[in-house]
C-alpha cells in the first residue's frame, strides 16, 4: 500500500507554479529570460508590423525574450481562444501571451476573468507614464485597474488633400453638407473594422446634444431614441459616399491609397501622426493635411493585456515595460515609423529622455497638441456592439 500511494503522488499532476510578482522586478526579468512571448495583435499595416519586429530585437537583445507577433485582423479572435482554453480547462501555458486590445475586448476579458493582474501600475516605467492627463485609467469608460497597460494614444483625425479641398470642416453635420455637394469624394472603412465603426461613434457623438448619455451601458429603454439622429444622418450621407455607399474600403489603411490615386478628397484616421508618416513614406502627396472638429474628436489609448493562462507572464511584462520606455514611445511618435501619440508625461522625464521627444520634426500634416483640442470620450463598449449590428443590417454590403 505504501508503494501504491508513492506511485500516486509521483503521478498526480504538479501544481501549477505561481506567478511572479509584478511588484518584484528583479524576478520578473529573471524569469522572463528565454522566454518566448506571442503578441497577438492587428496586423494589417506594415510600418506598425515593422515596430512591433524592432520592439522584437530590443527585448531580444536586453533581456533575452523572444518576441513572436501574432498578425491578427480581429481582436476578437483572440479573446474568443483564450475563452475556448479556459472552457477546456487549459489554464496553463496557453496559446497567446499578449493582446494588443481595448474597447468591448478589454472589458468582455475582464468580466469573464480571463485577464492576468493587476500588473500595469507595478511595471518600473508607469512612474513617468501620463496617468492624470491621458485617458489611461479607464478603457471605454470601463475601469482598467491594472489589468492592461497602455502604449500609445490615439484621437480621431480627419484627412484631406488641400489640393482639392482647401477648406476644414467644423462639424459632422458640415461633413454631411460637404459630402452632398461633394458626392463620391468620402468614405469610411466598413464596420465592424475598428475605424468604421469609429467613425459611426464620432457622428454621434457630435450631432447629439448631450452625449454623456453614452457614458454609461446601452439599454432598450434607451437606444433607438438616442441613435435615431445617426441612421438619419446616415440615411442621408451613404448615397453621396465613394461608390454609393455600395462598396467600402476594407481597413483604414486602404483608404490612403484611395486618396493618392485621386479617388477620395476626404477620409478619416485615427492616428494625428498618420498622414505625415504617409507623407513621408511617399504614400500621400505632400498637399494632404488634417483636422479636428471643433467640438473634438474622440480619443483613447492601445492597450496590452496578458491572459490569465499565459505561461510567459513575465516576458510579457517585461515587453509590456519596454513599450513605456522613453526610447520606445519616442519611436513610435516619430512619424516616419508611426506617428502614434505617447502616453507619457514630459514632466516626469530626464532631460535626456525629453530630449527624444524635443527633436522630432512631427510631420507638415501632424496638428500640435492644442491645435488637436479636446479630447472627447469614448462611449461604453454596449453602444459600438449594438451600433455595429444595426449598420451591418442597414447598410452593410459584400466586399
Amino acid at each position: 500500500m505504501k508503494h501504491l500511494a508513492v506511485l500516486a503522488a509521483l503521478l498526480a499532476p504538479l501544481p501549477a507554479l505561481a506567478d511572479v510578482n509584478p511588484a518584484d522586478w528583479d524576478a520578473v526579468t529573471a524569469e522572463a529570460a528565454g522566454q518566448t512571448v506571442y503578441w497577438n495583435a492587428w496586423g494589417g499595416s506594415t510600418t506598425t508590423n515593422d515596430f512591433i519586429a524592432w520592439v522584437g530585437a530590443r527585448v531580444a537583445e536586453e533581456y533575452g525574450v523572444t518576441l513572436e507577433h501574432v498578425k491578427l485582423t480581429d481582436t476578437a479572435d483572440a479573446v474568443t481562444r483564450v475563452l475556448s482554453e479556459k472552457q477546456a480547462g487549459e489554464n496553463d501555458d496557453g496559446a497567446i501571451d499578449m493582446i494588443w486590445i481595448n474597447g468591448a475586448n478589454f472589458a468582455a476579458m475582464k468580466e469573464a476573468d480571463l485577464l492576468f493582474g493587476p500588473y500595469a501600475e507595478q511595471l518600473p516605467n508607469w512612474a513617468i507614464v501620463d496617468a492624470e492627463g491621458k485617458t489611461v485609467q479607464t478603457d471605454f469608460t470601463v475601469p482598467v485597474e491594472g489589468f492592461e497597460s497602455p502604449w500609445a494614444m490615439a484621437q480621431v483625425v480627419f484627412v484631406h488633400d488641400t489640393a482639392d479641398m482647401p477648406a476644414r470642416l467644423g462639424s459632422m453635420q458640415a461633413l454631411l453638407e460637404w459630402a452632398q455637394a461633394n458626392p463620391g469624394r468620402f468614405s469610411y472603412p466598413q464596420p465592424p473594422d475598428f475605424l468604421g465603426t469609429t467613425f459611426l461613434k464620432q457622428v454621434l457623438v457630435d450631432i447629439l446634444p448631450d452625449p454623456s448619455v453614452l457614458a454609461v451601458p446601452v439599454t432598450d429603454a434607451t437606444y433607438d431614441a438616442v441613435t435615431a439622429p445617426l441612421w438619419a444622418y446616415l440615411d442621408t450621407l451613404t448615397p453621396n459616399l465613394w461608390r454609393e455607399g455600395k462598396a467600402y474600403p476594407a481597413t483604414g489603411t486602404a483608404m490612403f491609397p484611395l486618396i493618392a490615386d485621386g479617388e477620395l478628397d476626404l477620409s478619416i484616421s485615427f492616428s494625428p501622426g498618420a498622414a505625415s508618416t504617409a507623407i513621408a513614406n511617399y504614400e500621400l502627396p505632400d498637399t494632404v493635411r488634417t483636422f479636428v472638429l471643433d467640438k473634438g474628436t474622440i480619443g483613447n489609448a492601445s492597450f496590452v493585456a496578458v491572459p490569465y493562462n499565459s505561461g510567459s507572464k513575465a516576458g510579457a511584462m517585461v515587453v509590456a515595460n519596454f513599450l513605456l520606455s522613453p526610447e520606445a514611445q519616442a519611436r513610435a511618435q516619430d512619424p516616419a515609423i508611426l506617428g502614434y501619440g505617447t502616453v507619457l508625461n514630459m514632466d516626469a522625464l530626464s532631460a535626456d529622455d525629453r530630449a527624444l521627444f524635443d527633436a522630432l520634426e512631427l510631420g507638415i500634416a501632424t496638428l500640435s497638441p492644442a491645435e488637436l483640442g479636446s479630447v472627447q470620450a469614448e462611449p461604453h463598449p454596449s453602444w459600438m456592439t449594438r451600433i455595429a449590428d444595426d449598420w451591418m443590417t442597414r447598410y452593410g454590403v459584400s466586399q
